[in-house]
C-alpha cells in the first residue's frame, strides 16, 4: 500500500515563502512520477506541478510558473514544493500525488495515489 505524507504547510504573509514536503512509502520511489495539487475553498482541486521519476522533467500550472519549484530526492523518498512570492490566491489545501509510472503523461489529470493534504494560508 502506497502512503504519501505531506508536511510544511502553514500561515505566511503575501510575498513570503514556504516549502512543502511529501514522504512516500510502499513503492520504489524512482518508478513514480510525483505531483502537487491544491484545492481552495469552494473550488475544484487543480494541478500545480509534476516531476518525473528521475527528476529530469517537470511541468507547472501557468499560475505558479516562475514562483514554485518542484524537486525530489529519490534516496529519501521525498518530493518537495518550494513556493516563493506567495499570493493570497495560493491559499489552499495542498495535496501530494503519485503515479505507477515514472513519466509525466497522466499524473496531471489522474494520479494513482493521494496524500491527506496540508493547509497553506497566505495573508494579505
Amino acid at each position: 500500500q502506497v502512503q504519501l505524507v505531506e508536511s510544511g504547510g502553514g500561515l505566511v504573509q503575501a510575498g513570503g515563502s514556504l516549502r512543502l514536503f511529501c514522504v512516500a512509502s510502499g513503492r520504489t520511489f524512482s518508478t513514480s512520477a510525483m505531483a502537487w495539487f491544491r484545492q481552495a475553498p469552494g473550488k475544484e482541486r487543480e494541478f500545480v506541478a509534476a516531476i518525473s521519476g528521475s527528476g529530469s522533467n517537470t511541468r507547472y500550472a501557468d499560475s505558479v510558473k516562475g514562483r514554485f519549484t518542484i524537486s525530489r530526492e529519490n534516496a529519501k523518498n521525498t518530493v518537495y514544493l518550494q513556493m516563493n512570492s506567495l499570493k493570497p490566491e495560493d491559499t489552499a489545501v495542498y495535496y501530494c500525488a503519485g503515479d505507477k509510472i515514472p513519466v509525466i503523461t497522466r499524473i496531471t489529470g489522474r494520479p494513482a495515489y493521494w496524500g491527506q493534504g496540508t493547509q497553506v494560508t497566505v495573508s494579505s
